[in-house]
């Protein structure tokens, strides 16, 4: 039966079939004691029916789970769960302003493929929806501080304030392109971003920076960008 790695901020543990691992401000893999945005248990990892499940314990935050080259990309919402079917994927969550990333290894995954040959450089291309300079600026804006993160540790998702100020636009011209951005994106099948009854713009913003790290559309190499004069 396959067993599990647990990787954060260098540390490592290993799940066995019959254990049930718990991920959050309490449990067996403490990410942040201090973030009261935090549940005391925001993800489990355990093994029914052959095979490990990813399960959001939540009642408030979304997971997104990223699998390795963007052969996978999903979003889990509270008391969901998916199979852990690849080698690799990785767990991101957002509690406050704040973004988790745990990596989970399978030595025995139920899915083994060749991923896709990437082609072109993905510096311009969301999904389906192709972004101009201005609207990646945007997004590698608020995906800054994540990206310059190290070993993994987590990072803070800038205010909408603190992004326009890093790109020396009005608070006015960006939240106008975020919502053009996250407006596009929605329409395209992407979840979380836009639209709802109370949706604060603090889990817009964090629901951005996980689809955008996650699938490998913005890296720490793109942050050079971000010194160019706005198009």
């Amino acid at each position: 039966m396959s067993r599990l790695t647990i990787e954060f901020c260098g540390e490592e543990l290993v799940v066995e079939p019959g254990d049930v691992f718990t991920i959050g401000r309490e449990g067996d893999l403490v990410v942040d004691e201090d973030n009261p945005y935090l549940h005391r248990r925001a993800v489990e990892l355990r093994h029914e029916a052959g095979f490990w499940w990813i399960v959001n314990v939540g009642t408030r935050l979304t997971v997104t789970v990223s699998g390795d080259a963007g052969t996978l990309q999903s979003w889990i919402g509270p008391g969901s769960r998916l199979p852990v079917v690849m080698a690799s994927q990785a767990i991101l969550f957002t509690a406050g302003d704040t973004m988790y990333e745990v990596t989970v290894d399978c030595d025995e995954p139920a899915y083994s493929g060749s991923p896709a040959p990437v082609t072109g450089s993905g510096d311009e291309t969301l999904g389906a929806v192709e972004l101009t300079p201005s609207q990646l600026r945007l997004v590698l804006a608020l995906a800054e501080p994540v990206l310059r993160r190290r070993g993994g540790a987590p990072g803070a998702v800038p205010t909408s304030a603190a992004a326009a100020e890093r790109l020396g636009v009005p608070i006015t011209t960006f939240n106008r392109k975020l919502d053009n951005v996250c407006e596009r994106l929605a329409r395209n099948g992407v979840k979380g971003l836009y639209g709802g009854a109370g949706r604060l713009a603090t889990s817009r913003r964090s629901r951005l920076v996980e689809y955008a790290v996650s699938a490998g559309i913005v890296r720490a190499e793109h942050l050079p960008l971000l010194d160019l004069p706005e198009p």
